[in-house]
């Protein structure tokens, strides 16, 4: 089950890293250039005419709401939505039919602190519009291709342009609201060099970084952890394995957290590598299981003796914060699956397989440990009552 959920987990991230082609070609015009954006299945066209620094170009954008809307623009100054120039098409509340608007994206957008309303752009736009795929006759619905032309004059001599793009569900009035927070949202920037058509690679190695994220995380917090909960508690009452089911639990556990170590090392790149990318609760749910997992790896250097009148209090800290690590990282499996737009994906449903699995194996060895445990007690109860001898053995598992 592990190497399926790996499988599944690594062709889901194949199929997404080759998107489909761009296209110099549209009804109305031919470029010169084009590129496919790493997101949201976008991309853009442009002809750069150097002699006037006049930039002709067109984003391909896809709706995901008949009452959504598909945002392109530029930021004059840093690859960061805060401060990007942006044309917004959707459709018109009164008529229904699609309308082109300029936004600013300043500050008080990311805090959702008031509507974003539309304002003239302080850049350079000679002329903009929007067009649906399809002509006249189309209709915005969920995957509806949506064109967006604009041309801009440039600074002379400035060929690196700084693209944000998006795409919401819903517009109240004429205010589009905020876009989904997945990864793919809200990783959509590119750097791009007009002249030579090279993008900044930042992008990519996030990306890998990501993958590289979630993979050892799933595996360390998701799987290793439950597995080695569950040998402590299933193992342990079986008398002929002796101490072994000990070093093996112990195993797992320090092997998960270590391997989980390095997974959380490199979600704080990622964070670095990512300013104003933000996953409140992923991000609190991680820290949470970390510094769970590391008391309880610094809680084995203080285990007392079994004689130890402090064992059982030991025992019942081990017990609770063990458990806590377990559920906190599995949710927290299940919220990096989210954020990484992978809610639907094979991998989730590999690794859905995988716990499930684990879980129906739990229930099984409950439901025995149960019966050996009646078992046992009413052996118990007979031979208390002499209705049998005491030198009947018990079970060698019990609860």
């Amino acid at each position: 089950m592990l190497l399926l959920f790996l499988f599944f987990l690594f062709s889901s991230h194949l199929h997404t890293a080759f998107p489909a082609h761009c296209t110099t070609t549209t009804a109305t015009k031919t470029f010169q250039k084009c590129m496919t954006l790493p997101t949201q299945q976008a991309s853009i066209a442009w002809t750069f005419h150097a002699h006037n620094a006049t930039l002709d170009l067109c984003f391909f954008g896809t709706f995901i709401s008949p009452s959504g809307w598909v945002g392109w623009g530029v930021n004059p100054s840093s690859a960061e939505m805060t401060g990007t120039r942006a044309l917004v098409a959707f459709p018109d509340p009164n008529s229904g039919q699609l309308v082109l608007l300029p936004y600013i994206l300043d500050p008080t957008v990311k805090l959702q602190k008031s509507p974003l309303l539309s304002r003239p752009l302080d850049i350079n736009l000679i002329s903009s519009s929007a067009t649906l795929y399809g002509g006249k006759m189309a209709t915005i619905h969920n995957g509806a291709t949506i064109q967006i032309f604009a041309t801009l004059k440039l600074v002379p001599n400035k060929t690196k342009i700084h693209y944000v793009w998006n795409r919401g569900l819903y517009v109240q009035g004429y205010s589009p609201t905020i876009h989904p927070t997945t990864s793919n949202d809200l990783s959509s920037i590119a750097t791009i060099d007009i002249k030579s058509g090279s993008t900044a690679i930042q992008h990519s190695n996030v990306k890998t970084l990501r993958t590289v994220h979630g993979i050892i995380n799933a595996i360390s917090w998701g799987v290793l952890l439950p597995v080695g909960a569950v040998t402590a508690r299933y193992l342990r009452h079986i008398q002929a394995l002796g101490p072994s089911w000990f070093y093996a639990h112990s195993g797992i556990q320090l092997g998960a957290f270590f391997l989980g170590t390095v997974g959380f090392a490199i979600g704080i790149r990622l964070g670095e590598l990512s300013p104003g990318v933000m996953y409140g609760l992923h991000r609190k749910l991680g820290f949470a299981a970390f510094c769970m997992g590391a008391l309880q790896t610094l809680a084995l250097l203080f285990r007392p003796k079994t004689t130890n009148k402090f064992r059982k209090y030991w025992k019942s800290y081990h017990h609770f914060v063990g458990y806590a690590c377990v559920v906190l990282g599995v949710v927290n499996v299940f919220q990096g699956f989210e954020v990484m737009g992978e809610g639907r994906s094979y991998a989730k449903l590999a690794y859905c397989l995988c716990l499930s699995s684990l879980i129906g194996v739990c229930i099984a060895l409950e439901v025995n440990s149960w019966i050996i445990f009646c078992r046992k007690a009413k052996e118990d109860k007979l031979r208390r009552e002499g209705l049998i001898g005491g030198s009947d053995k018990g079970s060698g598992i019990h609860s």
